[in-house]
């Protein structure tokens, strides 16, 4: 295979994918198309990857579901499993490589990158295990006679993943759907397609067969609508902007196509007074910093019961102070740059909004003095609250604190958020933890922690943060026509 990637750096033995890959191996693009990608944290190119056409969509997918009518549907439960765990093996042995080339084009830093790589194994391990786990049902009726349940494959996914977690997500999505017997098209977003690449190619070294994992990459503006059209694709995926599901579910809908999307979220942390509140103040900042904010979880609105709210804002702040912002190739880097010189612009458009409106910074906001899309994590007080930084979300490293004294009123602002999907309380009360977390709208809710995502649990949002879940039997479910069968006597 033949590259057009370079690095100029001391990593330069890194391989990088630049090429579609279809049908099990590296094709390069009929149409000549390419995308260049820029390394966040030096802003410099080094690498442009071959962008699918409309012409090679329709290929892809018609490819696909020869794949899945000629043997993956029907492939037995054992095989299956055995070229999953294969899958989770070869990827655990690669963990380094996918780390690296997450590190180059989102400027993750690489501590992350590796724990993301990791994970994304620990998904296909998970749903290897559960393909022969995976029941229906024997329901007695009225009628006499037997009445069975089936989960049958649907045919051609559609998964179409975003670039602030694209390597755990991709897996999120194709292995749940592989272990139901679907074949894939990943269209991983255009500035993050390298891992995408690399997961089709190590899946297949590892045993599955062509055709059934197809990855385009290449701008959504000109293969996504082919591709959510398309007759042959039974299911779309989508894991992205609030503003783009709208659009997929709006043409999904034309043939009833089945959807799941994970979309925006505005989070609250919520911090009772009766709870362990200093350690919550000195974890709290990574719950919303982590990814330099740039994720759909983070917790960037913080409601502080008042009795605390000076000594937690003091804590935070404080621990803020610490988190170590820089090269993402440092192994004590926690912070690394934004995705994008766009969206930096994007995030201190939010902020000189906020210094409009009068909020008070506690911390941050400034560009360090360093090359690349960096800027220092800020920290907002009491905002107004039809300010822009408090309502939308940000996508970057930005937190508003605000204090409260009634709970009703509290949660009736929590919920007010067109958003619902994830959130953290802490309390040592565990009446109130119950309480809360029934009333608090949201998807996703963590009670004296900010852990969001357990590969072995449902993830996915209320209202307007999505419909359907990724992760857990649900996923596995999700990729599934539920079929009732009658014998009568």
């Amino acid at each position: 295979m033949k590259l057009r990637c370079s690095l100029g750096m001391t990593t330069s033995a890194i391989r990088l994918p630049s090429q579609l890959f279809l049908d099990g191996a590296f094709q390069r693009s009929r149409s000549g198309r390419h995308t260049s990608l820029i390394n966040p944290a030096t802003e410099q190119a080094f690498c442009e990857v071959d962008a699918a056409d409309v012409a090679e969509v329709d290929a892809s997918i018609v490819s696909a579901h020869r794949a899945w009518e000629s043997g993956w549907r029907d492939m037995s439960p054992g095989k299956r499993t055995e070229i999953l765990f294969n899958v989770s093996r070869v990827l655990r042995e690669n963990i380094e490589h996918i780390a690296q080339l997450e590190r180059l084009q989102v400027g993750k830093p690489i501590a992350d990158a590796r724990d993301e790589a990791g994970l994304g194994a620990r998904v296909f391990e998970y749903y290897a295990g559960g393909i022969t786990r995976f029941y229906g049902q024997t329901i007695p009726v009225s009628r006499g006679g037997f009445d069975f349940t089936l989960r049958q494959s649907m045919g051609v996914v559609a998964a179409i993943v975003p670039w602030n977690f694209p390597f755990p997500i991709a897996c999120w999505k194709v292995a749940p759907a592989l272990a139901a017997g679907n074949c894939v098209v990943l269209k991983p977003a255009s500035i993050s397609p390298l891992t995408a690449l690399l997961l089709g190619e190590l899946a297949h070294s590892a045993g599955l067969p062509p055709g059934v994992l197809q990855v385009l990459p290449g701008s959504g503006s000109v293969i996504g609508d082919a591709l959510v059209n398309h007759p042959l694709i039974r299911k779309v995926s989508f894991t992205g902007s609030t503003e783009i599901g709208r659009r997929i579910m709006e043409l999904a809908s034309r043939d009833l196509k089945r959807v799941s999307l994970e979309l925006g979220g505005k989070s609250p942390n919520i911090v009772f007074a009766d709870s362990d509140w200093q350690k919550a103040a000195e974890c709290s900042p990574m719950s919303v910093f982590a990814n330099t904010g740039q994720d759909c979880c983070a917790r960037s609105r913080m409601f502080v019961e008042r009795p605390i709210y000076e000594g937690f804002v003091e804590r935070f702040v404080a621990a803020t102070r610490q988190l170590k912002v820089g090269d993402p190739a440092l192994e004590t880097t926690q912070l690394g740059p934004l995705v994008s010189s766009g969206q930096r612009a994007t995030v201190e458009e939010f902020l000189a909004n906020a210094r409009s409106c009068g909020t008070r910074f506690a911390l941050g906001g400034d560009r360090p003095a360093s090359q690349g899309y960096y800027l220092n994590p800020a920290v907002l007080l009491e905002p107004g609250r039809e300010d822009r930084c408090w309502k939308e979300e940000i996508f970057g490293p930005v937190v508003a604190i605000v204090p409260f004294d009634d709970e009703a009123a509290m949660l009736r602002e929590v919920n007010a958020s067109p958003y619902g999907l994830s959130g953290s309380l802490w309390t040592n009360d565990i009446r109130r933890a119950l309480r809360v977390a029934r009333a608090v709208q949201s998807g996703v809710l963590s009670v004296n922690s900010h852990s969001s995502v357990h590969v072995e649990a449902p993830f996915g949002g209320f209202k307007t943060s999505g419909i359907g879940r990724d992760l857990g039997m649900a996923a596995m479910e999700g990729y599934t026509e539920l079929k009732n069968v009658y014998v009568a006597e």
